[in-house]
């Protein structure tokens, strides 16, 4: 599964609409998202699985990649 990853740079950052950055990642649960990313120092808004029309409608656009992640 895909998932959609709303997050700010800096876990000591104060979540700002503005300011938020969103990455795709593939895993298997959103806990399994929030395992893979958690050495990232991010802070995590929302962790959102996307499928169907929604990641079709993604996948069109060009900046649209699947963070792999071991």
């Amino acid at each position: 599964m895909i998932f959609k990853v709303y997050y700010q740079e800096r876990a000591t950052e104060v979540p700002v609409r503005e300011n938020t950055k969103t990455i795709f990642v593939e895993g298997e649960s959103v806990v399994d998202v929030r395992k893979k990313i958690a050495d990232r120092g991010f802070n995590v808004e929302h962790v959102q699985e996307v499928k169907g029309a929604y990641l079709e409608y993604e996948q069109q656009n060009e900046d649209f990649k699947v963070l792999e992640i071991g």
